[in-house]
């Protein structure tokens, strides 16, 4: 049921079983590792026996990402423990984040050197704006516990640069930095600029990167500068529009909307979902084009 309902996991049957497959292997060869990594040596066979199979794993990360459905909801559901929901969760989670983003079959991209290489192969365009996302606020007393408020919306998040083409569909989420961080630090972190907030790096750039235009006059503008303004601002709204598209799928997961998990766990949450994402639009597509 869980399965065969996209609305559960946001995912098709057939993306579910490709990360069952995928995936599967890579979440054996681990476990076995951290067996083998104990000082006690158990016999071939001994020890308490897994309740929760791998699929169903998957599954509870799925909808945990999906809907943002808390640990206890999910171990009634699968009929196990609070604690194995979040272990198993905490297992699947950064080897969903570490597949990266998909933009075929064969071709996926883990770092932004490679989407930049990917975007220079196929003379696509890329387009970059950041994103905040909702966490909780740090507890009193704690050092540091005013970085996460963000200085535009006031409120404690965390910020993520994400990167599209020119359809809207999603090539990379960066890791979270605490929304103190400006956008236009965070851009040059990453080699990437875009939104208004970075205005002044076409000039130091050379040119190289195109910002929104600046304007010239801030008081008493002249009817010819006001019109060319507008007309130029609008080109680049038109193009800039698609990446706050991509945005929006990405808050579509509840898990993006409002984060009340630990902080620590947010690159990992992002650029899982930036991935299922990904891997869910190119598999629509394909579909699209077969029909």
């Amino acid at each position: 049921m869980i399965i065969s309902n996209r609305r559960i996991t946001g995912l098709t049957a057939d993306v579910i079983a490709e990360l069952v497959t995928e995936i599967g292997p890579l979440w054996q060869e681990r476990h076995q590792a951290r067996l083998a990594s104990r000082q006690r040596k158990r016999a071939v066979g001994a020890g308490a026996k897994h309740r929760l199979v791998f699929v169903d794993r998957l599954l509870a990360t799925l909808v945990h990402l999906r809907h943002g459905t808390t640990h206890d909801v999910l171990a009634c559901w699968f009929g196990v423990d609070r604690s194995t929901i979040t272990r198993a969760i905490g297992e699947v989670r950064p080897l969903l984040a570490e597949r990266g983003c998909t933009v075929s079959r064969d071709v996926w991209l883990r770092s932004l050197a490679e989407v930049v290489d990917h975007l220079g192969v196929t003379g696509k365009t890329g387009i970059i704006d950041g994103t905040e996302i909702r966490v909780r606020r740090p507890a009193a007393g704690r050092k540091d516990r005013d970085k996460f408020i963000s200085g535009k919306n006031k409120q404690n998040a965390v910020k993520s640069m994400v990167v599209t083409d020119d359809e809207g569909r999603v090539l990379f989420c960066s890791p979270t930095k605490p929304a103190s961080c400006a956008d236009i630090t965070h851009a040059r972190q990453l080699g990437l600029v875009n939104d208004a907030g970075y205005q002044g790096l076409g000039a130091q750039t050379g040119g190289r990167v195109v910002t929104p235009p600046h304007r010239q006059f801030k008081k008493n503008a002249p009817d010819w500068y006001e019109e060319i303004y507008e007309r130029q601002r609008k080109a680049h709204s038109s193009r800039r529009i698609r990446v706050e598209h991509g945005i929006a799928h990405l808050k579509n997961w509840r898990a993006l909307a409002r984060h009340l998990g630990r902080r620590e766990h947010m690159s990992d949450t992002v650029q899982a979902i930036a991935g299922l994402l990904s891997h869910q639009q190119i598999t629509d597509l394909k579909s699209a084009r077969q029909m």
